[in-house]
């Protein structure tokens, strides 16, 4: 089992994905967000390639409208 955090939040994985997946897998939404693992920023473009490890922090931020 891979444990990898999610916005503090630990989530089991049966074997090792990529950001991506991830993402897909907690139904993250796409749009307007900004994704880093271990405190380093990774770009959209990137997800797909970046490999994610046991006990790796991935912190998803989401875009808000205010005034």
């Amino acid at each position: 089992m891979l444990t990898i955090k999610v916005n503090n939040k630990e989530y089991q994985f049966t074997e090792q994905s990529v950001l991506q997946e991830v993402i897909s897998k907690l139904k993250i939404p796409l749009n307007g967000v900004a994704v880093a693992v271990n405190e380093t920023i990774v770009s959209k473009s990137d997800w797909s390639t970046t490999i994610l490890n046991q006990n790796d922090n991935v912190l998803v931020i989401t875009a808000t409208q205010g005034g």
